[in-house]
C-alpha cells in the first residue's frame, strides 16, 4: 500500500523552477496536438483540451513514472474515428471509460511487467517510426483551406510559414548555448510570438485550428443503454484502445527509464491511465495515453518530477478557463518549430550507427516496426508484430542450439547429456539423437545444463520413455526440474532426480 498512500517523493530534490517552466512549455505544445487530434476524430475541440487536463493531471499524481505526461493523443484517438461515425459521441465516452476498467484489471493484476518481452529492436523500430509521425504531423501545418478545399500554402504565406519555423528551430539550437536556466523551447514560442504581434505578421495561429475557451469539464454520464448490446458495441474499441494506450504509455515509461537512469512502475502507471481514462469517460473527455513528444520536451526542459505535469495540466486548464484568447494567437510556426526539433530528439540516430553490428534478423524486425508504426499509425499492431517475429527468431536460434554428448561408463551405462533448452522448437532434433535399438539396458539422460521448457518437450520424454520401455530398457532422467517430473506421467517409475542441484528459478516481478 506505500506507493499509493505516498503519492510524492518529499526527500527528492525538486527544481521547482525547471519544473515550472518546463510545466508551462509541455502546456504549450499539448494544446494544439490535443485539439488537432480531437478536430481529427470529428470530435468537439474542447473534449481534447479536457482529456489533456484530466489525463495530465490524473497521471502525474498517480503515475508509476514521475517526468511522463500524458494527454489526448493521438493513438488512442485514431482508434475511436468509426465509434464515433457509427454512434456516436455518448458512445465513445462509455468506450473511455471501459478502457479505462481494463486498464485498470490489468496493473492491479500486475501485467505491466509483460512490456519486458519488448526486444530492443522493436523499441528501436517503435522510436524511430513515432519520430517520422510526429514529423510527418507538422508538415499538415503547411496546408491552408481555400474555398471549401484543403491545399498547400504557396507564395508569402509560405515563405513567412517557413521562416518562422526556422526561427524556432535555430533558436532552440543556439539558445542552449547561452544559457540552459530556462527552456530553449518555451523561449523559441516566446520570441517567435513576439516577433508576429510586434510586426503585425500574417500567419497561421492556433485559432485557425479551433476555439479553445470554455468552463470546467462537467460531469457526464454516458447517455447510452445499459445493455448486453451496448457493451458488445463498445467492447472491441475499449479492448483496442486500452492495449494501445498501455503499449505506448508502458513504452514510453521504458523511454524515459533508460534517459534517467531511474526506473517506473509499470503496473502503477497501468492503474494511473485506466483511472484517468475512466474520469475522462464521466467528465467529458476522449480519453488518451503518454505522450512521447511532450514527455521528451518534459525531460529536456530538465523535469525529473511529478510538479512539471501538475503545472502542465493546470496551465491547460486556465488556458480553457482564462487564457484562451491569448493562446489562440500563438503562431502555428513556433509549435511546428518545436515538434520538429522533438522529433529529431525522439529518433534514434545510433541505429544507423550501430546497424552493420546487429544481426539481420534484428534490423529487419526494427526497420518492419518502424514502417508498420508509420503506415498504419497503429502502434499496438506494430509492436506486437514485432515481438512475434522477435520471438519466432529467438525460438528458431534457439532450437538449432540444442547438443546431445553421448559416452559410455565403465558400467556399460549410457549417458546422454544435454546442452540447450528443450521446448516445441527442438524437439525433433532432441529425438534424433536417440538410438534405442542399439542402445545398452540402462541409459541416462542428464539435463544439468538444460531445461524443459514446454508441454512438447515434456511430450517428447514423455514418447521416449515409452519407446525404451517398449523395448525393454530402463531410462534414467537426472537433474529435471520438479515441475516437470509431475506432468511426466508415463515416466514417473523410472526417474531419478537430484533434486539439490536443479533449483526453481522464479522471475522478478513488479509491485504495484
Amino acid at each position: 500500500m506505500k506507493p499509493y498512500v505516498r503519492l510524492f517523493d518529499f526527500s527528492q530534490k525538486v527544481n521547482y523552477r525547471a519544473e515550472i517552466l518546463a510545466g508551462l512549455t509541455v502546456a504549450m505544445t499539448m494544446i494544439p496536438e490535443s485539439l488537432s487530434f480531437a478536430i481529427l476524430a470529428g470530435f468537439p475541440p474542447l473534449v481534447g483540451l479536457y482529456a489533456a487536463f484530466i489525463m495530465g493531471l490524473v497521471t502525474a499524481v498517480l503515475g508509476g513514472r514521475p517526468g511522463m505526461v500524458s494527454g489526448g493523443a493521438g493513438a488512442t484517438a485514431v482508434v475511436l474515428i468509426a465509434l464515433m461515425q457509427s454512434h456516436g459521441l455518448e458512445y465513445v465516452f462509455a468506450a473511455v471509460a471501459l478502457a479505462g476498467v481494463l486498464q485498470v484489471l490489468v496493473g492491479v493484476f500486475r501485467l505491466g511487467k509483460f512490456i519486458r518481452l519488448v526486444p530492443q529492436p522493436v523499441m528501436y523500430g517503435f522510436v524511430n517510426g513515432l519520430a517520422v509521425i510526429i514529423f510527418m504531423s507538422q508538415i499538415e501545418q503547411f496546408k491552408t483551406v481555400v474555398n471549401g478545399e484543403v491545399t498547400w500554402l504557396s507564395g508569402a504565406p509560405l515563405l513567412t510559414m517557413a521562416g518562422l519555423v526556422a526561427l524556432t528551430i535555430a533558436i532552440i539550437l543556439i539558445f542552449p548555448r547561452i544559457t540552459k536556466a530556462v527552456p530553449a523551447s518555451l523561449v523559441a514560442i516566446v520570441v517567435v510570438f513576439a516577433v508576429v504581434l510586434g510586426f503585425d505578421i500574417d500567419t497561421k495561429t492556433v485559432r485557425d485550428i479551433a476555439e479553445v475557451g470554455g468552463g470546467l469539464p462537467p460531469l457526464h454520464i454516458p447517455a447510452v443503454p445499459f445493455t448486453l448490446e451496448t457493451l458488445q458495441i463498445i467492447f472491441p474499441y475499449a479492448l483496442i484502445m486500452a492495449g494501445v494506450g498501455l503499449t505506448e504509455s508502458l513504452l514510453t515509461l521504458n523511454l524515459v527509464d533508460e534517459i534517467t537512469g531511474t526506473r517506473g512502475n509499470g503496473n502503477r502507471e497501468s492503474v494511473a491511465q485506466g483511472t484517468a481514462n475512466v474520469f475522462n469517460g464521466f467528465f467529458f473527455g476522449m480519453g488518451g495515453c503518454a505522450m512521447i513528444a511532450q514527455t521528451l520536451v518534459n525531460l529536456s526542459a530538465g523535469a525529473r518530477a511529478r510538479l512539471a505535469g501538475i503545472i502542465a495540466a493546470f496551465a491547460i486548464l486556465l488556458v480553457i478557463l482564462l487564457g484562451a484568447p491569448l493562446i489562440e494567437l500563438v503562431p502555428m510556426a513556433a509549435l511546428v518549430g518545436v515538434m520538429v526539433m522533438v522529433s529529431v530528439g525522439t529518433f534514434e540516430w545510433i541505429s544507423f550507427r550501430i546497424i552493420n553490428k546487429m544481426p539481420r534478423q534484428d534490423v529487419f524486425v526494427g526497420m518492419l516496426v518502424a514502417v508498420i508504426t508509420i503506415w498504419l499509425h497503429n502502434l499496438a499492431l506494430a509492436v506486437l508484430i514485432g515481438v512475434i517475429i522477435s520471438a519466432l527468431v529467438f525460438a528458431w536460434e534457439s532450437a538449432k542450439r540444442i547438443r546431445v554428448r553421448k559416452h559410455l561408463d565403465a558400467d556399460g551405462v549410457k549417458h546422454y547429456e544435454v546442452y540447450g533448452p528443450l521446448f516445441f522448437g527442438s524437439t525433433a532434433v532432441f529425438t534424433e539423437k536417440f538410438d534405442v535399438a542399439d542402445d545398452p539396458n540402462t541409459v541416462i539422460i542428464d539435463f544439468k545444463d538444460s531445461r524443459v521448457a514446454d508441454m512438447s518437450g515434456i511430450d517428447a520424454l514423455n514418447k521416449l520413455t515409452e519407446r525404451y520401455q517398449k523395448a525393454g530398457k530402463k531410462l534414467l532422467l537426472r537433474h529435471l526440474s520438479p515441475d516437470c517430473r509431475l506432468l511426466l506421467q508415463n515416466a514417473d517409475a523410472v526417474i531419478e532426480v537430484n533434486i539439490l542441484e536443479d533449483p526453481t528459478y522464479h522471475i522478478v516481478t513488479d509491485k504495484i
